[in-house]
């Protein structure tokens, strides 16, 4: 994204005071990707059209071209979008290019907390700059990436025998990713019940942000870090470090070793297709995909296991993903579009959102005694939320993000150069364009 300065005085005079009444029923507008929990979101807001006689309408993108169309929409300051779930690397751009409408006196004026919502998810969805409380969306999608796992085929005896003989330990779910690339091989062209299957689906897609979505999970947990911590934008030694380095040997090693023939561009719907057909022992995916699979007859209904991004020598962390709901700064509905937010904010709605599927943030929910047997999953949510790390949420987001998929995938698909080379370029690209950006 560009910088281009928009007048946003008009948004803020609107929030200063709170949310006034709407006097006549607005046809609103919520801009978001196409996926399962957008249809379940169809559903949540019939509550609000019935409490505030607005029309919701709903504007999803399948996630491939999510970012180009919504982003495109918000540069060129349309009123497609009154309300917009924008993806978590947005909300700097968002921010500083005025985009979205600052919410800090709506939520004074309204008794909404950020305290109320998982930190991490008000520090990646919601604040611009990170750790300062300046708010531009609401938590709305809690999200990470984790792992599903064929549950019914590690326990089998034959393959616990085979496995233990060969490794040492039991075939369980593995406590470090070495040990996870040690399963993908061991199920790597096996057969099993007639079939030829294959060890993991991983995230290789290079269009959009599928590659870098994936081996983040693997660099994070090897020492990679976006830049010094005592030096913004100081890169060298951090995102190229010797750790980082044999990280991004290992996710490659993965992919010559473990994954399905064909697989050099999947993302989330390639490698929710291939672990449902059972194709694959183990899916690399984020958390949304959950609730399908324990629902699919084929593989849910306790065949399937769920586990967080599993630890590396440098600690365990896993890829954040998730969404904060904003008020487009060009709408012309911005009162009808705070009630949405106030509504969506409730404790009743956000378990209601849960039960249908969706992924709160909100504390009340996630941090109640029984949110963790509420499903066969939620444990592994709540332990995945709580080691996520993000990409780059810079305004300069979608140049830092084309270079890391062009070298990432270049090196773990093609095979071209060496990690140690793939990621000195990436320091040399970044560099550029923080330098561009005036932030060197």
């Amino acid at each position: 994204m560009r910088k281009t300065l928009f007048t946003t005085a008009a948004a803020g005079a609107i929030v200063a005071s709170g949310v006034a009444t709407t006097a006549m029923a607005e046809d609103l507008t919520l801009c978001w990707a196409a996926w399962d929990p957008a249809n379940a979101l169809i559903e949540l807001s019939k509550d609000f059209e019935a409490q505030s006689g607005h029309t919701m309408s709903f504007e999803f993108v399948p996630w491939t071209s999510f970012a180009d169309r919504m982003l495109n929409e918000l540069n060129s300051g349309g009123q497609l979008c009154d309300l917009m779930i924008g993806d978590s690397q947005w909300i700097g751009g968002g921010a500083e290019n005025g985009h979205y409408v600052k919410l800090n006196d709506f939520f004074e004026a309204n008794g909404i907390s950020m305290d109320d919502f998982l930190p991490a998810t008000v520090t990646g969805y919601a604040e611009w700059p990170k750790g300062t409380p300046n708010y531009y969306a609401l938590p709305a999608y809690a999200d990470v990436v984790g792992w599903t796992y064929r549950k019914d085929w590690f326990e089998r005896p034959e393959l616990q025998a085979e496995f233990m003989e060969k490794h040492g330990r039991a075939l369980d779910v593995p406590a470090s990713l070495e040990e996870l690339r040690d399963i993908a091989a061991f199920f790597q062209g096996r057969e099993i019940d007639g079939t030829t299957v294959y060890g993991a689906a991983i995230y290789t897609e290079r269009g959009s942000e599928g590659i870098t979505m994936g081996v983040t999970n693997v660099l994070y947990n090897y020492g990679f870090e976006y830049e010094n911590p005592e030096k913004p934008y100081d890169l060298e030694g951090f995102v190229n470090s010797a750790g980082a380095v044999a990280g991004l040997e290992l996710y490659k090693e993965i992919y010559d070793t473990g994954t399905p023939p064909g697989s050099s561009n999947w993302y989330m719907g390639e490698n929710i297709d291939a672990y449902r057909s059972g194709q694959v022992a183990m899916q690399m995916n984020f958390a949304f995909i959950w609730p399908g699979v324990e629902a699919d007859e084929n593989v849910g209904g306790g065949k399937s296991g769920y586990f967080p991004n599993p630890a590396g020598p440098a600690g365990q962390f896993a890829q954040l993903g998730g969404q904060g709901i904003s008020v487009v700064a060009y709408s012309q509905k911005q009162d009808a579009a705070l009630e949405y937010i106030k509504w969506f904010a409730q404790p009743e709605i956000q378990q209601r959102w849960w039960d249908l599927g969706g992924a709160p943030a909100l504390r009340a929910v996630v941090e109640a005694e029984d949110f963790a047997a509420s499903q066969p999953y939620a444990q592994a949510f709540l332990d995945s939320m709580a080691i996520v790390k993000d990409f780059w949420a810079e305004p300069a987001y979608a140049d830092l993000l084309i270079p890391m998929q062009e070298r990432m995938h270049n090196y773990v698909i093609a095979g071209e150069g060496t990690a140690q080379e793939a990621l000195d370029g990436l320091v040399r690209d970044w560099t550029e364009v923080f330098e561009d950006e005036g932030k060197l």
